[in-house]
């Protein structure tokens, strides 16, 4: 599947005027992430995580978020990385996704950037399928690429079920 949703959502950006897209980066196994900041509803660290019987390998657990049930996502497992068990560690990024919210669990957060819409570029070939799969494209940086998650791509890989 391409990325045709996020160039159509950048270009429609660019048109309306604004030629700059705000992302929240992290890191994931060293490796730097964006998600629109649109898209993001607080950082938090999770205090205890409690394992749901027969989730998907992906699904840390749940937790409590200020009242609120919460659907942690191992971003390491997701994207087929090594998972580290560093529990105390464990940093993660809110999101709402369909009326429900979700914790991406990640390594660390880094700042926010302001990048050229015109910047943005599709995934390369050689990207790991696994990423592919939940990215938006890349957007070239100094020394480094950043892979932007697709939040609808991303949950939508995890709840809906898959094709057979």
């Amino acid at each position: 599947m391409s990325n045709s949703n996020f160039t159509a959502d950048a270009t429609e950006l660019v048109s309306a005027g604004s030629e700059y897209i705000q992302y929240v980066t992290v890191r994931i196994g060293g490796q730097l992430f964006g998600l629109p900041i649109s898209q993001v509803h607080d950082v938090f660290v999770p205090e205890k995580v409690t394992k749901v019987p027969l989730a998907p390998v992906e699904v840390e657990g749940v937790l409590n978020l200020r009242g609120r049930i919460v659907t942690a996502i191992n971003m390491r497992k997701k994207l087929g990385l090594v998972d580290e068990d560093k529990v105390e560690d464990m940093m993660a990024v809110g999101i709402e996704y369909k009326g429900e919210s979700y914790g991406l669990v990640i390594d660390s957060v880094g700042e926010v950037l302001n990048l050229s819409a015109h910047e943005h570029e599709a995934n390369p070939s050689n990207l790991d399928p696994r990423w592919a799969m939940v990215s938006g494209g890349i957007h070239r940086l100094s020394g480094e690429l950043m892979v932007i998650l697709d939040i609808d791509r991303l949950l939508t890989s995890l709840i809906e079920p898959k094709a057979a």
